[in-house]
């Protein structure tokens, strides 16, 4: 009878820890030192060398979200579990690009020939090894769970063309206004969403992830019905978010800057207004694989017809 008592008393006992948030305490506190925000929240840039010195307290917190299985996961509220992969994500961005920092511009030089640095698979995570692409469109936009198009406010791509990486962790009790602000902050910045003369150009974040704006979510059911929820932000009247809603308005999409988000000035040729030939190689290895046999073939061509003239006009 004691023993039945004792076990039941450590159900009991037990299931607070299994049930207990996940303390995001470290990553805040390296945010929050090396991640400086500007324009109230709409850009931030962020010190990778400091990062870098303190890659230990970096690896300690991935750690700490590698002992994490799926079970206890699970058994977390629909807010703990968000918070928990939208943390994660960044972090492990941030380890990707410290990995290789000082000598990255880009995020897209990252990776390997074969694959781009998304779907590089480095991440020991609920059991299983996983890339960035499998957090972010599998078990956050494709799991089915979460129908939260306002992630893309909140997930970084170290790129000053990305959303900003906010100096503090998401945590579940505040989750719902740390997406809103990410929202409302990133719809404020005019050099990605603005009103022009021959229509409304925002983020191409909105083309990629199109669909994810337009299921449901507050009732939008379009992409004009998303941006109207949030016409303050992007400074639209009454009769402007009138227009935009009824299909008057054109939307185009403006160009993205894939240059590191680094607090030292980005290099220019990461921008998107040129292109990285690393990047070009990992991102399109078969067309660069079929191009550079071409130039081989050429090239060796070019040297036997050089070669053949040159006996030819041999003595």
């Amino acid at each position: 009878m004691i023993v039945r008592i004792f076990s039941i008393l450590s159900l009991f006992i037990a299931t607070p820890a299994v049930a207990q948030n996940f303390d995001h305490g470290a990553w805040g506190q390296l945010v929050e030192r090396h991640v400086n925000a500007s324009d109230n929240g709409a850009i931030s840039t962020v010190d990778y060398g400091q990062f870098k010195r303190e890659r230990s307290q970096l690896q300690s917190y991935l750690m700490a979200l590698e002992s994490i299985d799926q079970t206890t996961f699970d058994s977390w509220t629909t807010e703990e579990q968000l918070a928990f992969l939208i943390n994660a994500y960044n972090a492990w961005t941030v380890e990707l690009i410290i990995d290789s920092y000082p000598d990255v511009n880009s995020i897209r030089e990252l990776g390997t020939i074969t694959t781009s640095p998304w779907q590089k698979k480095f991440i020991p995570f609920l059991g299983a090894t996983r890339s960035l692409d499998e957090i972010e469109h599998e078990m956050i936009r494709g799991s089915g769970r979460y129908n939260e198009p306002r992630i893309h406010f909140a997930v970084n791509c170290a790129s000053i063309g990305c959303p900003a990486l906010i100096n503090k962790p998401f945590e579940a009790a505040t989750l719902d206004e740390q997406l809103e602000s990410a929202t409302e902050a990133f719809l404020t910045d005019r050099t990605r969403n603005r009103l022009e003369s021959d229509g409304l150009a925002i983020s191409s974040i909105f083309d990629w992830y199109r669909d994810d704006f337009e299921q449901g979510w507050r009732g939008a059911d379009t992409l004009e019905d998303f941006l109207a929820l949030y016409a303050d932000s992007l400074d639209l009247t009454a009769t402007q978010t009138e227009n935009l809603v009824d299909g008057d308005i054109d939307i185009g999409f403006t160009d993205y800057d894939w240059r590191l988000n680094d607090i030292k000035a980005p290099a220019a040729s990461a921008s998107s207004g040129g292109f990285s030939p690393i990047w070009l190689i990992r991102s399109f290895p078969i067309p660069a694989t079929i191009a550079g046999l071409v130039i081989l073939l050429i090239a060796y061509g070019l040297v036997r017809l050089i070669r053949k003239r040159r006996q030819a006009t041999a003595p």
